[in-house]
């Protein structure tokens, strides 16, 4: 024997039993998975809402003859964002856990310009948190048909504005 590590010397073994054991291996870390993708995608939802909220009051706060235009566009990508926030939370709902409620914070400011600066940072922080649920935590489960449904739900929901 080593320290703390039995040698089985037996070489008969119960493959039914080393076959579940991987099986619930294999499931708990599938679990992880799908907390960790309902977590990440929770922390998307929060931002989905915040740029609703966003949208809602730029939209509205927004004044002067060349912001009116950007302000009608706001309205529009205010309804975009929240088929986006429903898209997310029914993915929530798939994975068996409860859609966040809680927006992260909205900035506001009384200059257009760094108002739509704070718009264009949150739409960047979206990018670059989709692309990491995208590319390291889908493709750790094990269902497939549910990988690719929800990548392409993912896609369809999201585009680069």
């Amino acid at each position: 024997m080593t320290a703390g590590r039995q040698i089985d010397l037996n070489p008969s073994f119960n493959l039914k039993e080393k076959s579940s054991a991987y099986s619930k291996s294999a499931a708990i870390e599938n679990e992880i998975s799908r907390d960790s993708l309902a977590e990440l995608l929770n922390a998307d939802l929060a931002r989905e809402y915040q740029e609703i909220i966003g949208y809602v009051v730029y939209s509205q706060v927004l004044s002067g003859a060349q912001y009116m235009d950007i302000a009608a566009q706001l309205e529009i990508h205010a309804k975009q964002e929240l088929d986006h926030a429903l898209i997310i939370s029914r993915q929530i709902d798939y994975l068996g856990k409860m859609p966040a409620v809680t927006p992260k914070p909205v900035r506001t400011s009384k200059d257009a310009k760094e108002m739509l600066r704070y718009d264009l940072d949150n739409e960047n922080e979206t990018i670059r948190a989709i692309t990491a649920i995208a590319s390291g935590h889908v493709k750790l489960l094990e269902n497939s048909q549910w990988r690719n449904r929800f990548a392409r739900s993912l896609c369809r929901s999201r585009t680069i504005k």
